[in-house]
């Protein structure tokens, strides 16, 4: 690739127009970056970029020449990420790139049309834009993965952050609260409080019936959330009402709590959602066994169902199930262990597969059945839920603590890469 691009300055740089005969310089190489080059193309079309993107958001544009030599810096250091990540075999798919162009025209409340007209409106292409995204990811993985590799945190760092009013703060699990306010006005007397007190009663009732809990906040609440169904969004215990604060953490997702007295009236909750070790950290997992029959250049497709079927007979007629699996399916990563797939969590496996786990008794074979990969009969063995909410505060904390070192240690890398590369900049 660097070859050609090479070759592609050279000869444009010696292109002869014949009907002005005189030499014309079509492109032209800024730098050479170890075994790449920078080209005064990619330096234009930058510049123009960012001109744009910087007068879009009403900042004043640098001098010519600052802005020269910034973006020449800038090249030169993504050049040398884009060279490491060539060599580690990085590719970034159609379908990946994609996804981030639709990401990023979500993010400014665009369609992808609508995203790409923008840009071509501001005289940016697209093409060269959707060139310069799947770069980023690129050198974004790159990164990535040498700062896994740099950073290292301690378990004793996790848990000494763990034990800090931060810690807990940041690794406290979340709760998304919908809320009901019923007042009580000044100088109500006992009858009104207890028939405010009766109206909240009967909100609950309905709830539990089936009426939406958000419309009737619309409806009834004097609370300053109403207008969204009573909505108080994503919060941390700290961070909801004392009244509430004791209450989210014991309450099960679309639970009802209430009425709660204070002194502005009735209050009822419902726990929309919650998020956090807690909430993740509790996991159901299901035990598997399975067989799987594939088609062949000598099985035809009825050929291999119906040897599932008999192999399924062999199992209900006393068969060990693991030994047929080891002799006849054609999962070779189960096969050896008697069809085992282990503990899983939901969403493991295709969703034909995933649809005979969860409808399957324990200890009972499913029927044949049909996925991507072949023909399967399977066997669940066990079902449990496993308590991961300590490893997964663990993980927010490490996450926490490497995102804190991840900035000042990718400079540092960055900064040893363009000292080690051989650069010759020729401008």
């Amino acid at each position: 690739m660097n070859r050609i691009k090479t070759m592609l300055a050279l000869i444009c740089a010696s292109t002869v127009l014949h009907a002005q005969a005189s030499l014309v310089i079509l492109d032209k190489i800024v730098a050479i970056v170890d075994e790449d080059v920078v080209m005064l193309s990619e330096l234009e079309l930058r510049q123009n970029t960012i001109r744009a993107q910087l007068t879009a958001a009403g900042q004043q544009v640098p001098p010519d020449d600052i802005l020269t030599s910034q973006i020449v810096e800038r090249l030169i250091v993504e050049s040398l990420q884009l060279q490491m990540a060539d060599r580690a075999g990085v590719r970034i798919s159609d379908e990946e790139l994609n996804s981030a162009m639709e990401s990023i025209a979500l993010q400014n409340n665009l369609s992808l049309t609508e995203f790409r007209l923008a840009i071509e409106n501001d005289g940016i292409s697209y093409g060269e834009m959707r060139d310069q995204i799947r770069r980023e990811i690129a050198i974004n993985r790159v990164q990535q993965s040498i700062m896994r590799r740099r950073i290292q945190i301690s378990e004793q760092e996790i848990n000494s952050f763990l034990a800090t009013e931060l810690g807990e703060t940041l690794t406290a699990d979340e709760y998304r609260l919908a809320h009901i306010l019923l007042p009580i006005p000044d100088k109500a007397n006992s009858a009104q409080i207890a028939d405010i007190r009766q109206q909240a009663q009967d909100l609950i009732e309905a709830v539990e019936q089936g009426a939406d809990f958000q419309s009737l906040a619309v409806e009834r609440s004097a609370g300053q959330n109403a207008l969204e169904g009573g909505d108080l969004g994503w919060r941390k215990p700290a961070q909801l009402p004392t009244m509430f604060s004791d209450i989210a953490p014991q309450m099960n997702t679309s639970e009802v709590r209430g009425p709660i007295k204070s002194g502005s009236g009735y209050h009822i909750i419902k726990l929309l959602e919650k998020r956090g070790a807690k909430a993740e950290g509790q996991v159901a997992q299901t035990e598997i066994r399975h067989v799987l029959i594939q088609t062949s250049e000598i099985r035809t497709e009825q050929e291999a169902r119906e040897f599932a079927e008999s192999l399924r007979e062999e199992v209900i007629n006393g068969r060990e199930f693991a030994e047929l699996a080891k002799l006849h399916s054609d999962d070779p990563g189960s096969a050896l262990s008697g069809g085992d797939l282990g503990w899983n969590r939901a969403g493991t496996f295709v969703d034909e597969f995933e649809a005979h786990v969860i409808r399957a008794e324990i200890n009972e074979l499913s029927p044949v059945f049909q996925t991507m990969h072949g023909f399967h009969f399977l066997e669940v063995t066990g079902r449990r839920v496993e308590d991961f909410s300590e490893r997964f505060r663990m993980g927010q904390a490490e996450n926490f603590l490497r995102n804190q070192k991840f900035d000042e240690e990718l400079e540092n890398w960055i900064r040893e890469i363009r000292e080690d590369a051989f650069v010759e900049i020729r401008i």
